[in-house]
């Protein structure tokens, strides 16, 4: 059984090949007269609105606690004295999340003990919690926390106690 160019599917197909290489080897450098702005699956190429800027700032037990995702408003959560933006991880933060009692709140026990326990967070109205009783393996286990934090989520300010702000 030849390869026979008088047949005229392996004529096509020998095009289509030839055709395919071309435009692998020589791809095409046209510029197009307008940038796109839609995709054919009505993706948007630009955002509607771009996402509210959150700046840099110092926070308190008591300033951080409204930041708990509720009503679809920002989720900020404190490790060690940094605040991040977790926003963006909502269906963990969030208010039905499986770490929904550490938005708004100072989460450096919790996380350094990997207990979700509502014992865990020090009450708002009191002082930061020191962490002096943590074990080395519970230290470097908030520190790990802290790094995947700051991998993935945008730092958005400090902690600082109650009366320091």
């Amino acid at each position: 059984m030849a390869f026979e160019l008088g047949t005229p599917i392996n004529t096509a197909l020998l095009l289509y090949i030839l055709y395919s290489v071309q435009r692998i080897l020589f791809p095409s450098n046209a510029v197009p007269e307008t940038a796109p702005n839609e995709f054919k699956t009505s993706y948007s190429w630009i955002p509607k609105t771009h996402p509210p800027t959150l700046l840099f700032k110092t926070y308190t037990p008591k300033t951080l606690e409204p930041f708990n995702g509720q009503d679809g408003k920002r989720i900020l959560l404190g490790i060690n004295g940094v605040v991040y933006d977790v926003t963006a991880g909502r269906n963990f933060y969030g208010p039905e999340g499986m770490y929904a009692n550490f938005a708004g709140r100072d989460a450096s026990r919790g996380m350094a003990k990997q207990s979700f326990d509502l014992e865990m967070l020090t009450p708002v109205d009191k002082a930061l919690d020191k962490l002096d009783d943590l074990t080395p393996e519970e230290i470097d286990n908030m520190r790990g926390w802290m790094d995947h934090f700051s991998n993935k989520y945008i730092i958005c300010g400090k902690l600082v106690e109650n009366d320091a702000a």
